[in-house]
């Protein structure tokens, strides 16, 4: 899994009934884009995590195309 600044992280629901997880990344201090990274929660919640097998990142959706 590698991100950069600005990507978010969507956690999956692990039950019927939850709604997936939506997070900003702001800071990546892992190697080459690796985990662990701190994210924010919409509610201003900061948080560092190593995300599991139901994580994906998402890229950044106000960064120019490659």
């Amino acid at each position: 899994m590698q991100a950069q600044v600005g990507d978010r992280l969507r956690v999956h629901g692990r039950t019927v009934g939850h709604a997936d997880h939506l997070v900003e990344i702001i800071e990546v201090r892992g190697i080459d884009g690796g985990p662990p990274y701190l994210i924010r929660y919409e509610d201003g919640h900061e948080a560092v995590v190593f995300p599991g097998p139901d994580a994906v990142v998402e890229a950044n959706p106000g960064a120019p195309p490659n």
